[in-house]
């Protein structure tokens, strides 16, 4: 085979490329080095090309926008907004709950200066972090203290690690979860070295089963709320109000895991009934621990609130620090809780507007999309609230379903992924669907957009 030698002669020199005038940007937007870099491997690809008898263009400016389209793709963002379509609206792969806009300008605020993260402005000594938010949860929740790590799984081990250390926590067999990722409750216990002791059964557990395994070593009782699934039939378990009261006739602690970290009553909107942060306080328990960012809506978080004496103790664990949150959670979750304390959580926080949303105004929404893009057909479905939250519960929504053609819809789907900002749909009974549900009205426009592009050129 002869090797066209003239053509591999008539490649530029990186040196000479990088003269060009249009370089000048890219060096600009990437820097020298990356620019180099990117236009060596253009080359490369190019002589590999020309070595195997393969169609390449040898031009300067044809491997100057390779190398241009190289280096974007090189610095694009691993993490980046997405425009959920999906109807799932604490939707975990997706980053669960959106923030409001007073919380995402708190973010902004404190990322963009220095703050009192850690210093008391009353006395110009050094401060505490844990400080932030407290009063407000205390306030929402009726609470002694609060204190806020970085997720509700390091609360959970906090806990267990400073209050039922070489002790044993008695837990339900039916609420031994496993939560996202494939972290299991008896896991994280065995990692706190706590001793794990389960009582009752799948499906029934009363409140003589936790009273009958109390020993000595006993540190507390637990209730995790099984957030991530639901238990119906011949189901039976004690009240909050029961496993307080034997804990602290007992003398030990009683536990709430509840998940979701609801703030109020779910119900009003045709959800099941979700317990609450301040219903289990009143019931006694000494420790309630949720989430921050399902339905609460705020930043990832685990919130500890209960007890001084014990928020004392957690607070002064080496744990802690290594759990603590950070400036810019503390500013989205104080951003959050003042939309409680005011009353306007459901105008001001996305995943409360996204349940109130009535189905009139969703097939409004839909049949919009429908029209603009001349293809779709409109139809009754369900969205789910997801994140671990109320499981088994949806809210009637109305969805633009496309029938693509000629592609599958599998592949309509990953060209819709494809696009910036890329856009998650759900996939049932061999159509596409989009819910409104969950797509802000700032980006209906670009959906729109990108919908009709797809479908005008589906190739």
């Amino acid at each position: 085979m002869t090797i066209p030698q003239d053509r591999l002669r008539q490649l530029p020199a990186v040196d000479k490329m990088l003269q060009l005038e249009a370089v000048t940007d890219l060096v600009l937007r990437y820097g020298r080095g990356s620019v180099v870099k990117a236009l060596r491997a253009e080359l490369e690809c190019v002589r590999h090309a020309i070595l195997n008898n393969q169609a390449a263009a040898i031009e300067a400016e044809s491997i100057l926008a390779q190398a241009a389209q190289r280096l974007n793709q090189h610095f694009l963002p691993s993490l980046r907004p997405v425009i959920n379509a999906t109807g799932v609206i604490i939707h975990t792969n997706l980053g669960r709950a959106l923030l409001s806009q007073e919380a995402q300008q708190a973010v902004t605020e404190v990322a963009a200066n220095y703050s009192n993260l850690e210093f008391d402005l009353d006395t110009g000594k050094r401060g505490s972090r844990y400080i932030h938010a407290e009063e407000s949860l205390k306030e929402l929740t009726n609470a002694e203290a609060a204190l806020v790590v970085n997720n509700n799984a390091a609360a959970l081990f906090l806990v267990l690690s400073a209050l039922a250390k070489d002790h044993s926590a008695i837990v339900s067999r039916g609420q031994l979860v496993e939560i996202g990722g494939g972290f299991r409750i008896p896991d994280i216990m065995v990692q706190s070295g706590a001793r794990l002791i389960e009582v009752g059964t799948t499906n029934r557990t009363r409140i003589a089963d936790y009273a009958h395994a109390i020993v000595d070593d006993t540190a507390m009782l637990m209730r995790i709320h099984a957030s991530n699934f639901r238990i119906v039939g011949f189901v039976e378990n004690p009240t909050l109000e029961e496993l307080a009261h034997l804990a602290h006739e007992r003398g030990i602690y009683f536990v709430d895991d509840i998940g979701s970290g609801a703030m109020h009553n779910t119900e009003i909107y045709g959800l099941l009934h979700e317990p609450t942060v301040s219903e289990s306080i009143a019931a006694g328990a000494d420790l309630v621990l949720f989430s921050g960012d399902k339905l609460l809506g705020g930043p990832q978080a685990g919130i500890i609130v209960g007890r001084k004496v014990l928020i004392q103790k957690l607070k002064k664990h080496p744990l802690a620090r290594a759990m603590r949150a950070d400036k810019m959670c503390y500013a989205a979750l104080s951003a959050t809780l003042d939309h409680y304390r005011k009353n306007e959580f459901m105008a001001k926080i996305p995943i409360w507007r996204m349940i109130a949303a009535s189905l009139d105004e969703l097939e409004a929404r839909a049949l919009s999309w429908s029209q603009q893009i001349g293809q779709g057909e409109v139809i009754r479905s369900e969205s789910a609230v997801g994140g671990g939250s109320l499981p088994g519960t949806t809210l009637p929504t109305a969805v633009l379903a496309i029938t693509p053609t000629p592609t599958s819809t599998d592949g309509f789907a990953a060209k819709l992924r494809g696009v910036s900002p890329s856009i998650i749909v759900r996939i049932a009974e061999g159509r596409v669907l989009l819910d409104p549900r969950t797509v802000l009205p700032e980006q209906e426009d670009r959906l729109v957009s990108i919908l009709k592009a797809i479908i005008n050129d589906p190739l």
